[in-house]
């Protein structure tokens, strides 16, 4: 129990901006590979608090104010951890058209115009996705609903970019901050961070009678997958940065689903 602490807080601290014990960063380097298990968990934390200040701002400032706080408050939560790995991605395959110049300008901490542009798209596609949702749709706009429908969509898309680490290779050769973290691959930390992902959605499918909710998955995965397979063929694996994309392009999948399956029961 003590050693799977450890690998929580580990997951926590390094993958938001929310604070750990002191004695688990003693043996950080040591715990971040088979903490990615723990990452959809950190995803419940971060959909929890979300939906807390959406529910708090809609009831102060209105639907649209609302969502624009909690994209903040999600923000703010993570660091932009994974908005600036997509950033980078934009950048390095926008501008980059060999393996070692997609890598040298992810790599690069200045943001460039793809980048700026895939944000701003990112975002801007974000919102309008929560705005049709909770304005446009047949949801029953209660607190658990909401704080449902996002924890869902954080922990299924920080499972979706966990896939890649055990679907393809680590793209480059020297160290990293996030290699630790990505370089390996153990079978039972997929099956783990499987589990607590369909814990949420299950939970939300059971509570709202509606079997379709599962269904979003597919697209999720399908996505995933077609995003793993778009980095192996121009960088021959994935980056850290890789994940961040993922992670982000296939929450906005799971709030277009969303709509998609409200709109046809």
């Amino acid at each position: 129990m003590n050693q799977e602490l450890k690998l929580f807080f580990t997951a926590l601290s390094f993958y938001s901006r929310l604070p750990g014990p002191a004695y688990v960063h003693q043996d950080n380097a040591h715990n971040l590979p088979d903490s990615i298990r723990y990452l959809p968990v950190v995803g419940w934390i971060i959909g929890l608090v979300t939906a807390g200040v959406f529910i708090g701002a809609t009831y102060l400032f209105g639907e649209a104010i609302a969502i624009l706080l909690a994209m903040v408050a999600s923000i703010l939560l993570t660091g932009a951890f994974h908005e600036d790995g997509f950033a980078d991605v934009c950048d390095g395959f926008g501008g980059g058209w060999a393996k070692d110049k997609i890598l040298t300008i992810m790599k690069d901490s200045r943001l460039g115009t793809y980048g700026v542009v895939g944000l701003i798209l990112l975002m801007g596609l974000k919102f309008a996705a929560l705005m049709q949702l909770f304005t446009e749709t047949f949801i029953a706009a209660n607190v658990i609903t909401i704080a449902g429908l996002f924890i869902v969509a954080h922990s299924v898309s920080r499972f979706a970019a966990i896939t890649l680490v055990f679907n393809h290779n680590y793209a480059r050769i020297e160290e990293s901050k996030a290699s630790g973290a990505v370089a390996e691959g153990r079978v039972i930390n997929l099956v783990i961070a499987g589990v607590f992902t369909l814990i949420p959605l299950v939970g939300l499918t059971v509570y709202l009678a509606q079997p379709l909710l599962l269904l979003l998955v597919i697209p999720v995965l399908l996505f995933s997958f077609y995003l793993g397979a778009y980095f192996k063929r121009w960088i021959g694996g994935y980056t850290g940065d890789c994940l961040g994309a993922v992670q982000q392009l296939t929450e906005v999948t799971v709030y277009l689903s969303y709509i998609l399956i409200w709109k046809f029961i």
